[in-house]
């Protein structure tokens, strides 16, 4: 299911409150450290806090029916999120914070460490990236909603439309001769312009929210061993930032005002001649 407008937060959260049972939701924000593509990302300044403050202040937003931890193995990142004020209950286990640690395991790890400690059992897991930075709180508590109201749904996931289409422009080193190219999607042949080719989403990593129970029996590929629903969100605040490159367009694009970031507001460039306000 996809988002036909942009409904307010009070909008939203009445729809939660009139549910007969607001669900429990823990939100997860996985920030291990090591990482090789843009080392230290997650405790990196942007706007004059750590990456990760950004996540944990959209997080702290969210209601008292969810409880925000950050999972990690990195002392640093532990303590950068803590004093942005979010809660670090456990250093993530050394064997899920490797490159190979599938994300279900490190989710279920969290589920399962938080129901232990809190003594009770959560409905919901929610996973904020914080390399994705640019979400609005509209759409993840509109996505926490439309899980809630959907019983045949295991997750609802964050989607966009990218500025091109695979389906039309994708291609691969031929089968028979690997120096000629041919269609990756057979849905382009014979397509001579954009608009007839058929939509494409991708998953752009803004947020996830699964059931808790999905989240325990989940053994490999969470989209192939669930149903999932979805919210769409513009292109705009689709970032993923994994190296230097894309760390600079999320930081030029939200000084531009294209995208949203929680607790940052855009300056306007001054105009030349003219000294900043």
């Amino acid at each position: 299911m996809v988002a036909t407008h942009n409904p307010s937060i009070n909008e939203v959260e009445t729809t939660l409150n009139e549910n007969a049972s607001r669900p429990k939701v823990l939100a997860v924000i996985p920030a291990r450290g090591g990482s090789k593509g843009l080392p230290g990302k997650n405790i990196r300044p942007l706007f004059g806090k750590p990456l990760i403050a950004h996540t944990v202040t959209l997080a702290g937003q969210l209601g008292d029916n969810v409880r925000c931890i950050v999972s990690t193995d990195d002392q640093d990142i532990a303590a950068a999120a803590a004093a942005a004020g979010a809660d670090v209950p456990f250093i993530r286990p050394a064997e899920l914070a490797n490159d190979t640690a599938p994300m279900g395991a490190v989710l279920r790890h969290a589920l399962e460490t938080m129901e232990d400690m809190d003594g009770t059992s959560y409905d919901m897991v929610l996973l904020l990236d914080p390399t994705s930075p640019t979400r609005t709180l509209e759409n993840v508590l509109e996505a926490i909603s439309l899980l809630a109201g959907k019983p045949g749904l295991d997750g609802v996931i964050a989607v966009s439309e990218p500025s091109f289409n695979p389906l039309w422009v994708g291609v691969k080193p031929g089968a028979e001769d690997s120096e000629v190219l041919e269609r990756y999607f057979t849905e382009g042949t014979g397509v001579v312009r954009r608009q007839d080719v058929p939509r494409f989403l991708r998953i752009n990593g803004s947020f996830y929210v699964w059931r808790a129970e999905f989240i325990r029996r989940l053994e490999n590929s969470w989209f192939d061993e669930g149903r999932h629903g979805y919210i769409e969100i513009p292109e705009s605040q689709a970032f993923s930032i994994d190296d230097e490159f894309e760390f600079e367009l999320i930081r030029a694009a939200v000084q531009a005002g294209v995208a949203p970031l929680p607790g940052h507001e855009a300056v306007e460039p001054a105009v030349s001649g003219e000294s900043p306000a």
